[in-house]
C-alpha cells in the first residue's frame, strides 16, 4: 500500500528493479487519507508507504511496527502545464494567486496537495479560483491537463511527473511551500514479515536513492544497506 506521491519513481525505476531480483509486488496506489481509511476499515498488506504523521499514528494504534518505521523521502508541492501552453509566472505568492484566478486548475479533493491549496486560495481571498476548478476525488490531477479539461494542474511534483506530456512550471513559492515527509513501515501483521524486511533494504539502496531523485523527489534515507 503506498501513497501516490512516490509512484513514478516506484513504477519507472525501483518496482522493475525489484522484480528484476526475483521480488513480487502487488500494490495499491492511494492519497494517504484514502489508506488511512481502509487501513482504519481492516485493510492490511505487508508494506506501506504513507506521510509521515499518518505513519506515526499506525505505529500508536500498533498497527505498523514502529522499529521498521524507515524514512525515505520527501516531496514538493508544484504546478504542471502543457508543453508549449502559456507559463504564467507563480514565483512570488502574488504571482502564483494571480496564475490560479487566471486560470482553469486541477487540484485533488483527497491528496495534501489539493487540501493545501483549497486552503491557501481561503486564506488569501481567492476562493473563487477553486468554484471554477477541476477537483478530482483521487489520481493524478495532470491527467486533466492531458484531456483538455484544465490549464494548470496543482499536486506533489513527484504525482504531476507520473503523467506523461506535461511539463512542470515549477514549485509552490514561499511561504507557501509545505514539504512533505514519506517514510516506508511494516504492518504488524504482514504476512511475510522477512520479505517486507527485504523490500525496506531495498527502498533505502543507493539505487533507490537516485529513483527518488529523478522521480521529482529529495531522498531523506535514514541508512543506505550495501
Amino acid at each position: 500500500m503506498s501513497t501516490l506521491a512516490v509512484e513514478c519513481a516506484f513504477k519507472r525505476d525501483i518496482l522493475p528493479r525489484w522484480q528484476a531480483a526475483g521480488g513480487e509486488i502487488r500494490t495499491q496506489w492511494s492519497p494517504t487519507t484514502v489508506l488511512m481509511r481502509d487501513i482504519g476499515a481492516g485493510a492490511r498488506a505487508d508494506v506501506v508507504v504513507l506521510i509521515d504523521a499518518p505513519m506515526a499514528e499506525l505505529a500508536d494504534r500498533g498497527v505498523v511496527r514502529r522499529e521498521t518505521i524507515v524514512p525515505i523521502a520527501r516531496a514538493n508541492f508544484g504546478v504542471a502545464t502543457l508543453p508549449g501552453a502559456s507559463r504564467p509566472d507563480i514565483s512570488t505568492p502574488e504571482a502564483f494567486l494571480a496564475a490560479m484566478a487566471s486560470a482553469r486548475v486541477t487540484y485533488s479533493l483527497t491528496g495534501a496537495s489539493g487540501l493545501w491549496f483549497a486552503e491557501i486560495l481561503r486564506s488569501n481571498g481567492a476562493e473563487a479560483a477553486l468554484e471554477r476548478a477541476v477537483a478530482i476525488p483521487e489520481g493524478f490531477t495532470a491527467e486533466k491537463l492531458v484531456s483538455g479539461e484544465a490549464d494548470l494542474a496543482v499536486q506533489q511534483i513527484s504525482e504531476l511527473m507520473s503523467v506523461d506530456g506535461v511539463e512542470i512550471l515549477g514549485p509552490f513559492p514561499e511561504p507557501f511551500q509545505r514539504p512533505t515527509d514519506f517514510s516506508a513501515a511494516i504492518f504488524t501483521e504482514a504476512a511475510d514479515p522477512q520479505e517486507a524486511e527485504r523490500f525496506l533494504d531495498f527502498l533505502q539502496s543507493a539505487a533507490s536513492e537516485a529513483a527518488y531523485r529523478a522521480g521529482g523527489l529529495d531522498p531523506r534515507l535514514a541508512r543506505t544497506p550495501a
